[in-house]
């Protein structure tokens, strides 16, 4: 998936009312950008990081800027945006290159299933219908180690829930962690950070959720899902 517009270099000045960041451009230019993001964002929102921003001229839009991407250096990023990636998803999955979720005839979005809810994914005509639902990983405090969730998520749990009551009706149910950083090599869950989201998940796992990891490559040209990742507890 590549972005829309080329992005542009900046410093992060401050991220404030969960959606918005001021930042100040390579040129002196201070700019505010929507920040597509409403996790905690832990380690990736400190002033002074560098970051991606992308422009744009859409009239309707306030924000001239939107927050892309985290620059760790090395030619590392993190990718902000929890919006990315069901887009990059979706293209994977219709060129069938989704690590244990190919063969699919029919990809379908933003389904409604569960109380209330809508399924990222559901993919039908290559054997049991598949529900799947996809979470966005930022989250690393040990080196090589994505982690999920950066903040107490009961909608997550309640997914999760769903997910299970699938399972139960005969149908394949699975959570895919897509991890938006090119620095990790394994996903695990910050079980201290939500532990009721790891009762939820160890509790869909017992039901028959199945659960896959995938890596993502990530350039200020765009974001493409990458191998499958180890997922680890």
């Amino acid at each position: 998936m590549r972005f829309s517009t080329p992005l542009v270099p900046a410093t992060l000045v401050r991220r404030y009312k969960r959606f918005l960041a001021d930042c100040t451009l390579d040129d002196g230019t201070e700019v505010t950008a929507h920040c597509a993001n409403p996790g905690s964002m832990m380690g990736l929102a400190d002033p002074g990081m560098r970051i991606w921003l992308e422009p744009n001229d859409d009239p309707k839009k306030k924000l001239k800027f939107g927050w892309r991407l985290v620059d760790h250096g090395g030619g590392h990023f993190t990718g902000v945006d929890t919006s990315v990636p069901n887009r990059a998803l979706k293209a994977a999955f219709e060129a069938r290159g989704v690590p244990g979720l190919s063969g699919f005839e029919t990809v379908r979005a933003e389904v409604k299933y569960g109380q209330n809810s809508r399924i990222d994914f559901l993919l039908t005509g290559g054997g049991a219908d598949t529900y799947v639902e996809v979470k966005s990983v930022t989250l690393s405090r040990t080196p090589g180690l994505a982690e999920f969730p950066d903040s107490v998520t009961a909608r997550g749990a309640k997914h999760l829930a769903e997910l299970a009551d699938m399972v139960g009706q005969g149908h394949r149910a699975v959570m895919l962690y897509l991890v938006q950083r090119t620095d990790a090599q394994r996903v695990t869950l910050a079980s201290d950070i939500d532990p009721a989201y790891r009762s939820a998940f160890d509790a869909a796992r017992a039901a028959g959720v199945e659960v896959l990891a995938c890596g993502t490559r990530i350039t200020p040209e765009g974001v493409w899902l990458d191998a499958a990742l180890p997922f680890v507890l």
